[in-house]
């Protein structure tokens, strides 16, 4: 998608190019909040950063600030967004599962998740929440905003995303300090929406799970996730 190549969601292929739905050329209302209420200490990881928004707002708040994204061609335009502001985030190229060369001395306070952890299937995560423990300092937050059930279903993701499930998979190395369910902003408007639900599918029940919020933006169910390292 960051080279503007057709985009496949879920087992659905949808020739969109320009289409990138977690794409607002702004930070992520719900992680603006969360910097607001105090929730964010320095040094912070983002993961799956993107197009590098929420990395940028959070050192523009003054907070050291590395993120990673698996696709260079993203860390490509987020460092260039990074010169021009003039901002110090370290943007990488990494593998979530392995975070190799991702870490700074003492490690990470804060690790920030909007839109990663959904991505991953059952053994993925496990290699993911693991990999976090070992570059995070003692006591340091996870912060996770990630699909809930009802929206996986019509995207067929490759892992549950029901509260059991997981709670079974930051059981291990985290402790779940606050789970409650939110809407997340995308870049998304209601056709656009509509253009990535399956072929036959009906238009209200693929509509069930959203709502519209400012600028006509589709809100996506999605948990809010706060854990702190076991």
């Amino acid at each position: 998608m960051y080279q503007g190549r057709a985009a496949a969601f879920g087992t659905d292929v949808h020739h969109r190019p320009h289409l990138i739905p977690w794409q607002l050329d702004a930070p992520q209302p719900l992680v603006v909040e969360l910097e607001a209420a105090g929730g964010i200490t320095g040094p912070v990881l983002e993961c799956g950063c993107g197009l590098g928004d929420n990395a940028l707002f959070l050192a523009g708040r003054g907070h050291r600030v590395t993120a990673f994204d698996a696709a260079p061609s993203a860390i490509e335009r987020s460092r260039a967004k990074a010169a021009a502001a003039g901002s110090p985030v370290a943007f990488e190229v990494a593998d979530a599962t392995e975070l190799h060369g991702i870490g700074v001395p003492g490690g990470f306070r804060t690790v920030v998740d909007s839109a990663l952890l959904h991505c991953l299937d059952a053994d993925q995560r496990r290699a993911y929440l693991t990999g976090l423990r070992r570059v995070c300092a003692p006591g340091a937050r996870l912060h996770v905003f990630c699909f809930r059930e009802e929206l996986a279903a019509r995207l067929r993701m490759p892992a549950a995303m029901d509260e059991h499930s997981l709670r079974e998979a930051f059981r291990d190395d985290w402790i779940i300090r606050r789970m409650v369910p939110r809407q997340y902003t995308t870049g998304l408007t209601r056709q656009d929406w509509r253009s990535l639900a399956p072929a036959g599918s009906d238009a209200p029940e693929w509509d069930g799970a959203v709502a519209a919020g400012q600028h006509g933006r589709i809100l996506l169910p999605f948990w809010q996730i706060t854990a702190e390292l076991a």
